[in-house]
């Protein structure tokens, strides 16, 4: 059985990036940056007035001393002539600052009357003025390539003047769920069957990846069945599927796509849940085969698919974030595999994170998962742990999944 890393490594080896495509910069949340977003001017674009008030020359300032009013510069409208000795021009914040002008007497300290205005405390030389180019600067990198833009992202790309940009294209998914004893969620279930929970629930993963999940219909377990229904995937970037990937009688879906000209890469992993995981390719297509136990094809996902889907779309940043947190109980010495433990997290009284192993650790038990917060990863023959002492743990409540 091949480790976890060693089947990550092998996974993500050789999945090349989907190409470029134009998206408008509105519409880019979530998406790849498929290059670096250079700013295409100065921000702001020249000197600008951080507060309303005066353009002043800081020198001419005095307390109780007076200036002429010569004019004033609206958002906008700058002020076409200049600032000269004893003058200032009425401004506004984001306002261009006129020539010969050095700082900003807010109005709060100053009082107007008759085109007179009356210093009562007067700035410093510079002051409440944003300088050109102190946010970016023309051809600064304001969004590196590889990030997942968020719509702090997208401002920044619109101040920086760019109408559209470029992005990598979102990977097709195509999900098989294989069974005879499965059945589309809503239809009626035959004695012994169960409802297809896998297939919604990964193109769910797929879509918080940044994938587009193509839904096949569900495959018997006869091998001319999945052979048929993965026969057209060339369009696709990646092909999962989940269930029959194991050595019992009725796992065909080894046999069933190497009709179809499947390579095996390896087929089980020293991990509990998701021992029987298969990785091959059909032709160009890249092929994960999930455990068909809900939970192990979760977390599996997590663990592997998900990687994956982030490298085709040429995100940065691949494996799940970990964190440190303290064990809420006692946990048994582990085996040769490592264990992905559902959990709850909560508070300790000195604030630290708690992380609280599930008594029962199923791989049928989605109501545990789905309650679950946390994973807690256990190494291969890790020893027995004690309440209050560190683990490690995968956050689930901060990933939209």
């Amino acid at each position: 059985m091949l480790s976890v890393a060693e089947a990550q490594a092998r996974i993500l080896a050789d999945l090349i990036p989907t190409g470029p495509e134009l998206v408008p910069v509105a519409d880019s949340w979530g998406r790849i940056a498929a290059a670096d977003i250079a700013a295409r001017l100065d921000n702001p674009p020249a000197d600008v007035s951080a507060m309303d008030g005066y353009a002043v020359r800081a020198g001419d300032c005095a307390p109780g001393g007076a200036l002429s009013l010569v004019g004033e510069s609206p958002a906008g409208h700058p002020f076409p002539g200049r600032v000269g000795p004893g003058e200032t021009v009425r401004i506004y914040t984001g306002s261009i600052v006129p020539d010969g002008a050095d700082a900003i007497l807010i109005q709060e300290n100053a009082q107007e009357d008759g085109g007179i205005v009356t210093v009562a405390v007067p700035p410093g030389a510079g002051q409440h003025i944003r300088r050109r180019g102190q946010d970016f600067a023309v051809d600064q990198i304001v969004v590196p390539a590889g990030r997942a833009l968020t719509a702090r992202d997208i401002g920044l790309a619109a101040a920086a003047n760019h109408a559209w940009v470029t992005v990598r294209r979102r990977p097709v998914v195509a999900i098989l769920s294989t069974g005879d004893e499965i059945a589309l969620p809503g239809d009626p279930i035959a004695p012994g069957g169960i409802a297809n929970s896998n297939t919604p629930m990964l193109a769910a993963l797929v879509r918080a990846c940044g994938g587009v999940p193509v839904m096949l219909p569900s495959a018997r377990d006869t091998v001319s069945d999945i052979a048929r229904l993965a026969h057209g995937i060339e369009t696709a970037d990646l092909l999962l599927t989940a269930g029959g990937a194991s050595v019992g009688r009725y796992d065909l879906v080894q046999q069933g796509l190497e009709r179809i000209g499947l390579t095996v890469d390896f087929w089980k992993i020293a991990m509990r849940p998701g021992k029987p995981l298969m990785h091959g390719r059909i032709g160009r297509v890249p092929v994960l085969g999930l455990p068909g136990n809900p939970v192990a094809a979760l977390v599996c996902g997590l663990i592997f698919a998900l990687p994956a889907i982030r490298a085709l779309a040429g995100h940065a940043e691949r494996s799940l974030p970990e964190d440190v947190a303290i064990l809420g109980g006692d946990l048994p010495e582990n085996d040769r595999r490592a264990d992905y433990l559902r959990a709850t997290l909560s508070r300790a009284p000195d604030g630290s994170l708690l992380a609280t192993a599930f008594s029962r650790q199923d791989s049928a038990m989605l109501h545990t998962l789905a309650r679950s917060q946390a994973l807690i990863l256990r190494p291969p023959h890790a020893p027995p742990a004690r309440a209050g002492e560190p683990c490690r743990v995968v956050r689930l409540d901060t990933l939209a999944i």
